[in-house]
């Protein structure tokens, strides 16, 4: 990969997805921290898992919102240990879309990863900012781990959401100024449910 990480990426922030009919959309989660829950997850979740192999953390990180650049290295065991926190992030997330209490198994994990050092800039003699070298997939779980505590604890913390559509359980943080997105995608989901809704309105009444 190539690119600043002071630089403004290419790419709209959000991951491109593909529906269960083959179709692409964009979904934008608002956070670093719950792009990685599109993942895979806990339970059921775990068919969606794309984390197999290290390399596949690295292919996840240079498609997140983080700055183009980032050299990574990334062992099986932090692979293993982001596949917990990401599955400790879902858990905390959905609990906080739903308003219950936030689990204190799922915060350790969260805590644990957020303890080690996160992933480090630094200045070049051009004025711009590029990622330290050495990362490794811990520094990478510590940045995304301390952006959870930041969300799960700061002024969005009430504005976590699940996509209200029936059968989709995307996660995501409202930060529009009204806070009324419903849908992981209005091109995805909004678009379904109203075409859903639509279809129930128009149904024949049984007398």
């Amino acid at each position: 990969m190539s690119g600043r990480a002071g630089e403004t990426p290419d790419r709209t922030p959000g991951l491109t997805l593909v529906s269960g009919q083959g179709k692409p959309y964009r979904f934008d989660p608002g956070t670093l921290c719950l792009e990685l829950t599109v993942t895979g997850g806990p339970g059921a979740f775990a068919r969606w898992e794309v984390l197999h192999e290290p390399a596949d953390l690295v292919t996840w990180a240079g498609r997140s919102r983080l700055p183009d650049g980032l050299e990574l290295t990334v062992s099986a065991g932090e692979l293993e240990r982001a596949r917990a926190l990401r599955d400790a992030v879902f858990l905390l997330a959905a609990d906080r879309a739903h308003g219950r209490p936030l689990r204190a198994d799922q915060l350790d994990i969260v805590n644990a990863a957020a303890a080690a050092p996160p992933l480090v800039t630094r200045a070049e003699p051009d004025g711009t900012r590029a990622w330290a070298p050495g990362a490794t997939g811990t520094h990478l779980l510590a940045t995304v781990a301390r952006d959870a505590i930041d969300l799960f604890t700061g002024p969005f913390a009430d504005r976590v959401r699940e996509c209200g559509a029936h059968n989709c359980h995307l996660l995501f943080v409202d930060t529009s100024r009204p806070g009324r997105r419903r849908w992981c995608a209005m091109e995805h989901c909004g678009n379904r449910e109203k075409v859903r809704a639509h279809r129930a309105r128009r149904a024949p009444v049984e007398p």
